[in-house]
């Protein structure tokens, strides 16, 4: 009795419709061609490239990015953008109804020679309106990512803020990155200070011009870090009187140079913000008696790539 129990067990589960169609996370190409990348961004390099119609396997999604199998990869995997192709379930069929399909279609053909192209035909038509069936099916549930209008940022230009203590202030900030790693960055701020020393108040305003360069960046599945170092120019224009109202001030240029070093930081969920931070040496070639405007600062930034 125990083993006809067993048995019938076996048998239903062999036949349950979930085993013989489990779910997996696919997605499907609908732009003439979607560039696959190593990393969530499409500033990271790119190791390959999928035609229109191509169902990739998904093994993780984040955010506006999904990480799909790409065996051209260094470690088989890839990244794509939701707005190049849209997600959707595919049925796996067991081993059990792989291997008995092609022996159907097999003896089909046989019996009716003259018809084989129409018999090989309208199973895979079938497939295929079913796969597209369930692509539709998922597409239309509530929360579902489809293709998007806006295509992803590229981390070429970039806008937004900084914040420094060497001195302290607070500025505009902009970055474009070129090819091979090459970059250029320009920063502008304005700060006040006063000196207990000597009395006097300085306002200055800054122009920081630089020339950066990429390190090999660090990927992973949620954040991209791309290391840089860099050396510029500060023009300055200040102005120099005494604390008591109504004193008159005197005004006049300035420069001296920078050399820094740091990171961005860009994350999978907001993959057109990045966060910089980098540690530096400043250099005056026009000190101001009073003040101590140059040596090792940290400074901070935000950018909002563009494109």
């Amino acid at each position: 009795m125990v083993r006809h129990a067993a048995a019938a067990v076996v048998l239903v589960i062999t036949l349950s419709p979930s085993w013989l169609s489990a779910q997996s996370t696919t997605f499907t190409v609908t732009t003439d061609s979607a560039t696959i990348h190593k990393g969530p961004s499409t500033g990271a390099a790119v190791v390959g490239h999928a035609a229109r119609g191509r169902v990739l396997p998904v093994t993780r999604e984040l955010g506006s990015w999904v990480k799909v199998a790409w065996p051209d990869a260094e470690d088989g995997a890839g990244y794509v953008h939701v707005s190049w192709g849209t997600l959707g379930q595919k049925a796996i069929a067991s081993d059990r109804a792989q291997a008995a399909a092609p022996q159907t279609t097999r003896g089909v053909a046989s019996t009716t020679p003259s018809s084989r192209p129409t018999a090989q035909a309208a199973p895979q038509t079938a497939a295929s309106a079913a796969q597209a069936e369930q692509v539709r099916a998922v597409d239309s549930r509530p929360g579902t990512r489809s293709a998007a209008s806006a295509a992803p940022a590229s981390h070429l230009l970039g806008i937004g803020g900084r914040m420094g203590n060497a001195p302290a202030g607070f500025g505009i900030a902009a970055r474009v990155w070129g090819g091979k790693g090459f970059g250029v960055q320009v920063d502008g701020s304005r700060y006040a200070m006063t000196s207990a020393v000597t009395a006097t108040r300085l306002t200055s305003m800054e122009l920081e011009p630089s020339v950066m360069f990429a390190l090999p960046d660090r990927v992973g599945d949620y954040l991209w870090l791309r290391p840089y170092v860099g050396s510029g120019l500060m023009l300055r224009h200040q102005s120099l009187g005494a604390v008591t109202p109504g004193a008159t001030s005197t005004t006049s240029n300035g420069w001296g140079w920078q050399a820094f070093g740091g990171g961005e930081f860009t994350f999978a969920g907001a993959p057109q913000l990045a966060v910089s931070a980098d540690l530096g040496y400043r250099r005056l070639k026009t000190p101001v008696d009073g003040f101590e405007l140059g040596g090792v600062g940290l400074s901070l930034s935000a950018h909002w790539y563009l494109k």
